[in-house]
């Protein structure tokens, strides 16, 4: 490996984290240095590409310990067969990156990765260094979130936890078929076994400290993971599948869909182009009901066409299309669970229409002025002075909800 300096390392490692989606967080516990010696803080809400309600962006430096990995995954750029620029950055050099950059107001924490280099332990045991430094040596208070490798030893990853803000384990591929195929080196078995420890510790953790107020936080935003869409032939009803026992086993903070990106010199065994990102899109939607809406696996399921969301559609609006025999729904009568269930009726709103119903009978421009627009829910909703009885059992419904898609206008046309 050529000598590099800091700059140099920065621009190929934190170009090699890009491919890593799994760097939001919510969850993990306040903290702040007004008033000590410390630097930084953590304000609870989503960071790395994500933005505050006040609508600033808050971000996290993002970056690989080195893109050398002795592993061979197929789907990877770093993988060892790859012909990549490599990099290592020291644990002393990651340290004063962090806190240069949030000194200067660009970070609010940080999200470290690595390709695995000499032994898993080696490795975490560099990560762990990495978080410790910062927290014991300059008592950093900002958000960290640290990617940890399966196969390394349970104490390491218990240091982790006592150090890191989040702790994440990518699962990689959606079954174990795809990972087999097209990471041989990685074990389905041991990566689940590690999440189990991790749950477990984090359990753990939550009972002592209800019993012990100075007993040490442990990964207090809990663990995610991450798994890549259209690598294998997994199709979207196995990829939900797999994250609702991920949410239901290992009480995963987030499930990260990574859509697939051809790599130069990619294997035989890879598809030549990349699946749509709308699909990746249409994955974090039905995501969004099962956590959120109260829909079960099934009804997800339920909404896929051969076995893949539809693309032209989201996934509520394709699972009432198949069950329009629950449809209209009184907007002043129906119970929360299945006001969720209508096409376009958010959360916020949800809970805005059961606030004003109290008080009056909601009409249709009533529900107008708490969404974005009342023409998508013309069909799914009785209002007190609406009930759309041939709009709702037209047979076409389905291409009238469908936008035409956006054609780029010619300049010179």
């Amino acid at each position: 490996m050529a000598h590099l300096d800091t700059r140099e390392k920065l621009a190929i490692l934190a170009d090699a984290a890009k491919y890593d989606a799994s760097c939001a967080s919510s969850g993990t516990s306040k903290r702040s240095s007004v008033g000590s010696k410390g630097i930084g803080s953590t304000e609870g809400m989503g960071i790395c590409h994500s933005y505050a309600p006040d609508g600033r962006c808050i971000s996290l430096l993002k970056i690989l310990l080195t893109n050398s990995c002795i592993f061979d995954c197929h789907y990877c750029i770093n993988r060892r067969s790859s012909n990549v620029r490599r990099a290592r950055f020291t644990v002393d050099e990651v340290v004063k990156l962090t806190l240069a950059f949030y000194r200067r107001n660009y970070i609010e924490g940080l999200f470290l990765s690595s390709g695995i280099i000499g032994t898993s332990d080696y490795t975490m045991d560099q990560l762990v260094r990495v978080a410790k430094t910062l927290r014991e040596e300059h008592d950093f208070r900002g958000y960290i979130h640290l990617k940890t490798i399966p196969d390394a030893d349970p104490e390491l990853l218990e240091q982790a936890g006592l150090y890191a803000d989040r702790l994440s384990i990518n699962i990689e591929l959606p079954t174990e078929s795809g990972l087999a195929k097209l990471a041989p080196e990685k074990n389905g078995i041991r990566i689940r076994g590690a999440m189990t420890g991790l749950k477990t510790a984090i359990d753990d953790n939550k009972d002592a400290r209800k019993h012990y107020r100075s007993a040490p936080k442990f990964a207090p935003a809990g663990q995610s993971t991450q798994m890549i869409v259209g690598a294998d032939g997994a199709d979207d009803s196995a990829i939900m599948g797999t994250a609702q026992s991920l949410y239901g086993r290992f009480q995963m903070r987030r499930v990260y869909y990574s859509a697939f990106s051809p790599i130069p010199d990619a294997s035989a065994v890879l598809p030549l182009v990349s699946p749509p990102l709308i699909r990746e899109h249409r994955l974090y939607q039905a995501d969004w009901l099962m956590r959120f809406y109260g829909f079960g696996v099934g009804e997800v399921q339920d909404a896929t066409d051969a076995g893949n969301l539809p693309l032209d559609i989201d996934p509520k609006t394709a699972w009432a299309l198949k069950n329009r025999g629950q449809f209209p729904v009184d907007i002043n009568r129906a119970p929360r669970e299945m006001l969720l269930r209508v096409p376009g009726l958010g959360v916020k709103t949800v809970n805005a229409i059961l606030r004003v119903r109290r008080q009056r009978a909601l009409r249709l421009d009533d529900v107008g002025r708490l969404t974005r627009g009342i023409e998508k829910l013309r069909p799914w909703l009785i209002a007190a002075d609406w009930r759309p009885v041939a709009l709702a059992e037209r047979g076409d419904l389905r291409a009238t909800l469908v936008k035409p898609a956006r054609a780029q206008l010619e300049l010179f046309g």
